[in-house]
């Protein structure tokens, strides 16, 4: 079959054309291939596009608007792909068809694969591919992937309660083990986790998914599983299961009984005569035969959890395809059983265990265990992607794709050593999935700036022949992710409005745009540094307690500056907003949340050992809000540490930046040039490419510096990572949290309006 002929028999080539958009620079190749469904892994490198600065170019713009520079690295992806296997050849086909002409590139020459059709289809891959067989332990690849997605993928484990609103609670636990992993295929396994390499399989039963499609094949009409699915949704399983109410008339209160618990499964079937009639529709029948595989599961995983006191169990396997129904019923079994001791998790990515097991299994060269790698918005398809779908009659027009990539970042990334309790972490202030209000206006904020942030995307490529075709790409890819999280907010985990802004980033970076506000922020440096001197020697000319609360209110003067905020935006766009203008924007005092005397106290103690400062934007904010604030900490003695974001994003300083920008900053204060000189002021990249903060995710090496300095005071300023992250967060250490509400709905919903000031100081004691 032709490569034409293969992208006419799949009817969603655009799917397609993500999932396999760089098959051909593949590295690793890995299969788990089941009775249903087919998993394909792949390993990719790709090239990473970094704007290079240097000090002429921060501060010196030119005026034809030259494009930016940019170096390129390599960079990973990990790609996984899930559809039915009665689609492996045409799938395997379309693979060959992109890998004509090209020279393979992976490793040995060799596909891992794993399942139950690794052998039914070895000559198959083999011939198509060209490629050896390798074929690797199935229960060993699911616990390997079981373990890379709990590690390294955010929100990827959620409880399911039926009557929450939305059902879906997301959770990261910091420690990950021990857990049960019980897989339920045909039969179901049991099996402990207690490290990477520390596992086994304690117990099982034979009665799994098997069990339940061949009974619904005997007692329904049924052509297939999902369809069989599909009957339980909509049955009663109270019309053939015999209840304890059906018994004793009600609950039977001395054995702690409900009444509408199941006495006895297919119970009423019992009441049919010989001769009678069947009056048992399909659906109820259905509903019962799952409410029995899935009860006899959950029993016998509770005790076995409840026996190796582990408290917490992750289902998978092909029963559950996230359907509503099974995700209730195993749940319900555990919490009845375990009676609050055991907790019933589920996984994002389940259906792709094995498939990333196999990949681990021949990536082991790569050293993957070194990096930290994160979830990619714009490649990855939609939690609870339903398939198959379409003309199931049909032989070729039903292969749709779900997929998962992953993208390598530079080094590891860990739990912010500062947090007090890391497993209570939460970085998000407000959870849009559960706030419908709340996400209702944001998702409509990100609608309504979503025409002026394609434009500046066009804008910062002036001489790119294809930017206009490319940013209405992003255009339409983003505002698609919008109208589908308007339906199903838990699309992609928790969605919050950090999770927001990283699927836009995401989005915009995979169209080749990288920094769209460079110039801006080139602009912005400019006009600050020209007015430093001046800022620094007004500060020095005034007494003591003025001049701390002058460098507050300049800390909040220069966060007004912020392109992310909507109404700010309007403002700098019309040349209304300069460093003055904003102090007069930062309103009398006493201010929303207003701890600024008690910080002034505290400033006539002893000096803090380190101070660790997480900033904001570039210009006004970074050089005449901060950068006072800093000297003023060097010259008490402190040590400071900047931490400045590993990508770009809106007008948010880069690490890149801040280097270049405290060596201009040393040109004209003579503290900060100190400060360099001798260690005792440093940047660090912080491992983020977001606006807001999440402190479970932070660069490792970063981590190392705040325990080795000593850091025993954390600054959070700005709107991102003070408000809409960390605004709740506790810590080891004192932590002062600065910001300017320039949303105005987000500061009515805290009790203030458009400008309102947080500047909360909580001490260790606290």
């Amino acid at each position: 079959m032709g490569s034409e002929e293969v992208t006419k028999s799949i009817k969603l080539p655009v799917t397609i054309d993500i999932a396999l958009r760089n098959i051909k620079d593949a590295k690793i190749f890995a299969m788990d291939i089941g009775g249903s469904l087919t998993k394909i892994a792949y390993y990719s490198t790709l090239p990473l596009k970094k704007v290079v600065y240097d000090s002429k170019e921060t501060t010196e713009i030119s005026e034809a608007s030259e494009d930016a520079v940019y170096e390129l690295t390599e960079g990973a992806r990990l790609h996984f792909i899930k559809f039915e296997t009665k689609h492996i050849e045409a799938t395997l086909n379309y693979i060959q068809s992109c890998l004509m002409g090209t020279q393979p590139q992976i490793l040995d020459s060799t596909v891992k694969v794993t399942g139950g059709g690794a052998y039914k289809y070895a000559s198959l891959i083999e011939t198509k591919l060209g490629l050896k067989i390798s074929k690797e332990d199935e229960m060993e690849c699911m616990i390997r992937g079981c373990n890379f997605l709990l590690r390294n993928i955010t929100d990827e484990s959620f409880v399911y309660q039926r009557r929450d609103t939305p059902a879906y609670c997301f959770q990261n636990p910091k420690d990950m083990y021990p857990y049960l992993l019980v897989t339920i295929g045909s039969g179901v396994s049991v099996l402990k986790v207690e490290s990477e390499e520390k596992f086994e399989r304690i117990g099982g039963t034979a009665t799994g998914g098997g069990t339940f499609w061949g009974l619904g094949k005997l007692l329904t009409s049924a052509k297939d599983f999902d369809e069989l699915l599909s009957l339980a949704e909509q049955g009663d399983h109270r019309n053939v299961d015999m209840l304890v109410k059906d018994i004793y008339g009600s609950d039977y209160t001395t054995l702690g009984l409900p009444g509408d618990l199941i006495a006895s499964s297919f119970g009423k079937a019992i009441q049919l005569g010989s001769n009678q009639e069947k009056k048992f529709s399909e659906a109820d029948i259905a509903r019962s035969l799952l409410y029995i595989i899935s009860n006899d599961i959950g029993q016998i995983a509770c005790l076995y959890a409840l026996l190796h006191k582990v408290k917490r169990i992750y289902f998978g396997g092909f029963f559950l395809r996230h359907r509503p129904v099974s995700l209730h019923t195993i749940s319900y079994a555990i919490n009845y059983w375990g009676k609050g001791q055991v907790q019933a998790n589920f996984l994002r990515h389940e259906g792709y265990l094995g498939a990333i097991g196999a990949f681990l299994k021949g990536a082991e060269a790569l050293d993957t265990k070194n990096y930290s790698w994160t979830e990619n918005l714009y490649g990855s398809s939609s939690f609870q992607a339903e398939f198959p779908s379409g003309h199931r009659d049909s032989k070729d027009s039903s292969l749709e794709m779900d997929h998962l990539e992953i993208d390598r970042f530079d080094s590891r990334l860990r739990y912010c050593s500062l947090l007090r309790d890391p497993e209570k972490y939460i970085p998000d202030t407000v959870d849009l999935t559960r706030d419908h209000d709340a996400r209702k206006y944001w998702l409509q904020c990100f609608e309504e700036s979503l025409p002026k942030f394609t434009d500046r995307a066009i804008e910062s490529q002036p001489h790119s022949s294809d930017a206009k075709e490319r940013a209405e790409g992003f255009q339409e890819k983003f505002f698609n992710r919008l109208q589908l999280l308007k339906k199903k907010p838990f699309g992609f985990g928790n969605l919050t409005v950090r999770s927001l802004l990283d699927m836009r980033e995401h989005i915009l970076m995979e169209y080749d745009f990288h920094d769209c506000y460079l110039r801006q922020k080139q602009l912005e440096n400019k006009s600050a540094l020209a007015m430093l001197p001046e800022r620094l020697k007004d500060l020095a000319e005034m007494a003591w307690e003025d001049r701390q609360e002058s460098i507050a209110l300049g800390f909040l003067a220069g966060n007004v500056f912020d392109w992310g905020a909507k109404e700010v935006a309007l403002l700098m766009e019309g040349g209304k907003l300069d460093f003055k203008e904003a102090m007069k924007h930062v309103g009398p005092r006493p201010w929303l949340i207003d701890d600024v005397d008690r910080w002034i106290q505290r400033l006539r103690g002893p000096a803090y050992k380190c101070v660790c400062i997480f900033i904001d934007n570039s210009g006004g904010d970074v050089i005449l809000g901060v950068i006072p604030f800093v000297e003023d900490m060097l010259r008490r003695g402190s040590s400071v540490i900047l931490c400045a974001n590993s990508k770009p994003i809106l007008n948010d300083v880069t690490y890149a930046e801040l280097v270049l920008l405290l060596q201009q900053v040393a040109e004209i204060s003579g503290v900060v040039k100190e400060g360099l000189e001798t260690g005792k002021l440093v940047a660090r990249d912080s491992g983020q490419g977001s606006p807001c903060l999440d402190l479970s995710r932070l660069n490792n090496q970063l981590n190392e510096d705040m325990v080795k300095f000593g850091v025993d005071l954390l600054v959070l300023e700005g709107m991102g990572r003070a408000i809409h992250t960390n605004l709740d967060a506790t810590f080891k250490c004192d932590s002062l949290k600065v910001a300017v509400l320039k949303n105005k709905w987000l500061a009515q919903r805290l009790g203030g309006d458009m400008f309102s000031v947080v500047f909360k100081y909580e001490t260790v004691e606290e």
